[in-house]
């Protein structure tokens, strides 16, 4: 499945890692052929997940702050979707002690928080997305909403960032269309 496909089709799936998590409610895709992907110039230490096979994590420390969480997917190496949201269902006690928020909203609103929400790290990647810690269920959305990925420099027009229409937990609003 081409990562814009499956970017798509996790929207309402629910995520969990280590009973803690919610709905996915914001993604971006990732193409080994998209010059904004890290596998974009080849296989590297940091990017080899992304080379192996699907049904992976992806985890990488963006700005060399914040871990971000992606599923590796498609039919050729080196694609995956970024987790951009989450609207937070289980564990609220401990997203709420990890993250020193109490506004739901703001729990897993960005990559970089709804790793810190999850104790997502890169002890993750590479781990398998069907297995403990993590779990991985079908679900769905009540609308979905398309836009251009954000937080890049390269192909940032590409409308590969999918998201929940309506949800409050995006990280930020989707252009309104003309």
């Amino acid at each position: 499945m081409h990562p814009a496909a499956a970017a798509e089709a996790l929207i309402g799936w629910e995520v969990l890692v280590n009973g803690v998590g919610g709905r996915i409610v914001e993604t971006e895709a990732y193409h080994h052929e998209d010059p904004a992907s890290h596998s974009f110039t080849g296989k590297t230490p940091r990017n080899a997940v992304m080379f192996g096979e699907p049904g992976r994590a992806y985890v990488y420390r963006s700005y060399g702050i914040h871990w971000c969480l992606n599923f590796v997917c498609g039919e050729t190496p080196g694609s995956a979707v970024l987790i951009r949201a989450l609207e937070p269902t289980q564990g609220l006690q401990e997203m709420h002690e990890r993250r020193g928020l109490s506004d739901p909203r703001a729990l897993c609103s960005g990559p970089g928080k709804l790793c810190q929400a999850l104790a997502v790290t890169r002890g993750h990647d590479g781990l398998p997305l069907d297995q403990a810690p993590f779990a991985l269920r079908p679900g769905s959305a009540k609308g979905i909403v398309a836009g251009p990925r954000i937080g890049i420099t390269k192909a940032a027009e590409v409308p590969w960032r999918f998201g929940e229409a309506g949800s409050r937990f995006l990280s930020r609003p989707f252009p309104r269309s003309r």
